[in-house]
This record gives structure tokens, sequence and C-alpha cells, in this order.
């Protein structure tokens, strides 16, 4: 293959565009009209204010958005503290969830699809109406404001209004995803400090049903609230474990008149966890301005407009749970909940029935239907925008998934839950190329830093505070130290904080012209690809090579749902040993031998033929947190134990 792109075979299949915006599209978007009223002639020069002006640029978003406050902020920003411990909103009272009904009460904020193609739809004002029995039955029952209350459910339309629900009464959600065991359970629990739980009897997994209200018992939670799924019919005391416990109806008020307990913008409101896939979880505190940065998002980048349904699988346990919630009723849209497995065909047909415009994926996901071709009768031409996030994407899925719906932008979406969103993101407004980032997200400044904290088109990402949505404080963790601590000085002198990614930035040269009907378009001005983890990175043969590289570079080999490169050190010393794991149907793969071959063939062309796979490790599937990130730690304890039988 040509070097003329540094060498590297990758990049030729992501320097060719797979959607270039028309200028419907360009015109249409929040982007072009923010330009527009601030009189700025490229999106460059908008994110440039959006960065060096923040107290403009977010007393702009809170009026696009319509944020709903009892009192405004006297002031937007207050850095007298310093960029780490930025005081936004100041001396404001409000409540998030006032600013998630601000639709006209008649307009679809619910559209919620099952398995066999049946159909649930909330109004605004039916979703309000719900909430308000939440959170009036939530203080009649003696939970005080402030005080926690966790959800371990599924994502269903109930699920939502006990969410706003907990949020209007002035208390805190503590979310737990319904996967976890109950030792999972217990700690969240414990550290959330919560005084009630809301819970259903069990949740379906494709044919099974799991447990889930056995869980919060075997785990000596306090009070639960049973939930039943839709259609089912409701738990009667005689099925409850413990006398404190209590069934749906017994606490939903009578009263749905709307109710909305306002505090300072700072009050804990939503606590989330980090994956914890490398020791106990840190408890990340989401407040009342939080959800802003995700709503900003949702309007700048997914480009979500009144009135269009929303879709992302996702679960209330992983902060795109929270997000899916505010990116789209602070925007006005529908969300669109699908009560089942989203890698079966019915999980498409819903997202035809329900007009999906933007949809929202993992990685994982694409490949599972890539492979299963089970998408292949659905219409999804009302498709405007998809959006991927939770890991490393690969080119090939990408660009099948653009071409389902017609050919359409996939805005790729990195970010992380203290965070409140994304800190790079990609924009209707700009050729779309798969995998690949196309701008760091709007108010959010970065710096990349290679191992001498140098600035590098490869390196680690640092966050350059302030910026909205950034955590202000952990519950069981010193937040300074987790963050700022041991993070480098930008080369400027600016202060950074820490969060784990690691990019390469390409430079226009290295990327094609994008063109569309003949008609040249003005050169890209770089991209962005994410590396994986810098703790994930790699040292083969003395030379750093992150594992998304290694897992995009096999990942096509035929037969494969999923892939993750692993290096474990042996007991005995010496340099560490390359592993894939790959999660696929043993029946459909070559013989093992003949994989790893495979594997090493590409690794060698397109990588270094320095690397070598130790081994190739075939399993039914690979273990993965709720938030969807595999268990590395995991598998090399898989790898270890085995080998030392």
């Amino acid at each position: 293959m040509s070097n003329d792109r540094g060498g590297n075979p990758l990049l030729d299949t992501l320097s060719l565009p797979i959607w270039c915006p028309d200028e419907q599209t360009v015109e249409r978007s929040h982007i072009a009209e923010a330009m527009k009223i601030h009189a700025f002639d490229t999106y460059e020069q908008l994110y440039e204010w959006s960065i060096t002006q923040p107290d403009r640029f977010w007393t702009y978003v809170l009026k696009s958005l319509d944020i709903r406050f009892d009192r405004p902020p006297q002031q937007v920003l207050d850095l007298t503290q310093g960029p780490a411990a930025a005081d936004w909103l100041v001396d404001a009272s409000m409540n998030i969830a006032e600013s998630c009904f601000t639709s006209a009460a008649d307009c679809c904020a619910i559209i919620e699809g099952r398995p066999d193609g049946s159909i649930r739809k909330f109004t605004y004002a039916e979703l309000r109406a719900l909430s308000n029995r939440v959170a009036r039955g939530l203080l009649a029952h003696g939970i005080k404001q402030r005080e926690a209350v966790a959800v371990f459910l599924p994502m269903t339309a109930e699920s939502v209004a006990i969410y706003l629900g907990i949020v209007l009464a002035g208390c805190t959600v503590v979310s737990i995803a319904d996967s976890f065991s109950a030792d999972e359970v217990r700690s969240r629990l414990t550290i959330g400090r919560a005084t009630a739980v809301f819970t259903v009897m069990s949740a379906q997994r494709g044919d099974k049903q799991i447990p889930v209200y056995p869980r919060v018992v075997e785990a000596d939670g306090p009070m639960a609230i049973i939930v039943e799924r839709a259609g089912a019919t409701v738990a009667q005391s005689s099925q409850l474990l413990r006398d404190i416990d209590i069934a749906w109806p017994q606490l939903l008020s009578d009263d749905a008149s709307d109710i909305v307990v306002n505090g300072p913008p700072d009050t804990a409101m939503n606590i989330l966890f980090s994956s914890g896939t490398t020791g106990t979880p840190k408890a990340i505190i989401w407040d009342h301005s939080t959800p802003i940065k995700a709503a900003a998002d949702g309007l700048f980048h997914q480009d979500i407009h009144a009135g269009e349904v929303i879709a992302w699988p996702t679960n209330l346990g992983w902060m795109m749970g929270p997000w899916l919630i505010y990116a789209t009723l602070i925007n006005r849209g529908t969300i669109a909940l699908y009560d089942g497995a989203p890698g079966e065909i019915a999980f498409g047909r819903f997202v035809q029935t329900a007009r999906v415009n933007m949809l929202g994926v993992v990685p994982s996901l694409v490949r599972s239907w890539r492979e299963s071709n089970c998408l292949a009768s659905v219409d999804w031409s009302a498709i405007r925008v998809f959006s991927s996030t939770g890991e490393c994407s690969n080119p090939a899925d990408m660009r099948w998934l653009s071409e389902t719906a017609g050919g359409r932008p996939i805005i790729e979406y990195c970010g992380g839950t203290e965070i409140g969103g994304g800190y790079m993101t990609s924009t209707v407004v700009q050729p779309n190329l798969p995998a690949m980032f196309s701008s760091p997200a709007l108010g959010s400044a970065i710096v990349t830093l290679d191992q001498h904290g140098e600035s590098a088109d490869v390196g680690e990402v640092y966050l350059v505070p302030p910026a909205l949505g950034l955590s202000r404080r952990l519950i069981d963790q010193d937040h300074h130290s987790v963050y700022y601590a041991d993070a480098p000085t930008a080369p400027d002198g600016q202060l950074l904080r820490q969060h784990g990614d690691r990019m390469q930035r390409i430079s226009a040269n290295q990327i094609d012209n994008p063109q569309q009907n003949g008609q040249e378009r003005p050169p890209c001005i770089g991209y962005y690809r994410a590396l994986g983890r810098t703790d994930d990175t790699m040292n083969l043969g003395g030379i750093k090579v992150g594992t998304a590289d290694i897992e995009r570079t096999v990942a096509d080999v035929p037969g494969i749902r999923e892939v993750a490169a692993v290096a474990v050190a042996p007991s005995e010393g010496g340099p560490a040993r390359l592993l894939i794991f790959v999660g696929a149907n043993a029946a459909r793969l070559a013989q093992p031998a003949e994989l790893q071959h495979q594997m090493q063939t590409l690794v060698k062309s397109h990588l270094n033929p320095l690397f070598r796979i130790h081994e190739v490790v075939v399993m039914d599937k690979l273990p993965r947190t709720a938030s969807n990130k595999i268990m590395r730690r995991t598998l090399r304890d898989v790898w270890l134990h085995r080998r030392e039988e």
C-alpha cells in the first residue's frame, strides 16, 4: 500500500468519507444557526469562541435550550477559585427536571415498543403527571428532600417517570444497572446511601426471566418499590419477601398536580458509577447543571430538533440513560424505548415503526447486526443521524451502518460520566469519516500530550477546565487527587485535568479531500481517531501500541462478533505476550491455528511485523461491564488461571 499517509494503511480506509453535508442539512443545523447569530464564517470560529468565552457561550446555550430557573443566575461562570473549582450558574435556584417539560403538553414524550410489536405512547402531559405522582408519593412515604433513592430497573417509560419524579421531589437518583449482582447492588446502595430503591420482580433477557428484586433482598437493601412491567399483574404483598417493601400502586400519589422542589444548581441530582473494571467504582455526582451539558451536545452535535424521535438502547445504570432523558426532552424530542434485546430483528422493526430520526449505538451492537444480517428487511429511511459511543468503532462496521439507512452520518461520541457528555465528537456540518471524530465538543477544550508532556498528534488527551458538565466532587474518593494531582501542566501553562483516553490527530494532508457529486469540498482541517485507554496501551517489543489499533486490524476476520487485544506479562518475566480474545460462533470460525495465522498476517502487514500474537482464545462472548466496556482484567485472569491448571 501507499505510504503517503505516514505509512499507516488504516488511513486508506478511513480517508474516504461516508457522508458529506448538503446545503439543506447545514442550513437546518443548530450549529449553522449559532454561527449566523454570532456572525461566524466557519465552524472553527464558533468552536474557538465556545472555549475562549465560556460565559458568553453557555449563556447562549441556556437561552437556546430554554433552561428554566426559579431564580436566574446572577453570573453564568465565576472563576474566583480557579478553573478546577469553577462556579456555574451563581446564586441561581432551579430543578433541571422542569426543563424537561417545555414542549407542548400533547406532544409525544415517549414511544415504547415490545418484541411482540405492541406500542405504548406517553404525551408530555402524561409523563409529567406520572412523574408528579412519583414525587408526591416519595414525600408522602417519608423520603426527605436531598435523600437518595436508587433505580434498579430496565429502561421503560415508567423508569423515565420514576427518574424524573425523584428529581422533581428534590431527591438524588442512585443509578444501578439491572444486570448487577447482589454484591454490586449492595456496594452502590451503600455508597449512595439510598433510603429506598425502585426495582422489578424480574427482567426479560431474551427468552429468560432474570430475578431482580431478590438481589435487592440479598443485598439487604432499603425499602423496595416493586414496579411491574407493562401489562403484567401488579405484585401482591404476598409475593414480597420483606415487610418494608411495597408495590408500585402503594407508592403512587393520587395527586398528579405539578410539584417541583428547587435548590442551588450544585445540589446532587444523580449519583452514577464508573465501570469499575479496575477496582472500586468511582461514585460521580451529577448536579442540576450537568444535564445542560448533555442537552447541549444533543443540540449541537447529534443535532436534535423538536419533535424528532431519539433512540439509544441503554440503561439508567449507565450515563447514557440519563443522557437520553435530558438530551431528548430538553430539546423537545420523543424518547424511543424498546423493552427487549436490541440485537433482534424486532428491534429493527421497532426503529422503523417509531420513525426514529437519531439512533444511538455501541460498536459491538453494530457488529452483531452486520454479522447476523438481521436488518436486511427493515426500512430505516427515517433515520437522519446515527451516533456511536462506548468503545472504539471499526470503520468497516460504521460504513455498513451508514448504508443501512441509505447513507447517513455517524456522530462518533467520546466522553464520560464525569463529563456529563462528550469531549470529542462529530458534526453534521463537516464531512463524516467512519470511526473518526471531526471536532472536540463545543465548550470543551483539550490538549494531546506525548509521554514527555509535549503537544503531539498522538498521545494522551487532557481536558482544559473550565467546562460545564465536568464533575466537581466524588462521594468515595478525593476529586482533586483523581483528576488533577497527577496531571501535567500544558505547554502554555494551563491547568489540565486527567481523563485517560489516547487519541491520534489526522492532519489534512493525510486525508483525501472529500468530494460529492463531482464538486470539491473545502479541505479537511484534521480529524481524530480513538486509540483506546491509556491503561490499555501495550508495549510490544519496546513499541507502544493501543489496543484499538490491533482490534481494528483483526476485527474483519470472518465469523468474529467482538474482539479484545490483551497484553499479559508472564510470571517468569520477559516481554509482554499479545493475546487476542474473540467472541464468536466457534463453528463458523477457522481452526485456531489458521485463525491465528490470518490475524498475524493482518497485524504484520497493517501494523508492525514485530508484533507477535501469542495465542487466540475463542469464547462465546466477551465479559462486559454494564456500560458495555470489555473487562480486560477479567480476560487476563481467565487466561492466567487456565494456564495454571
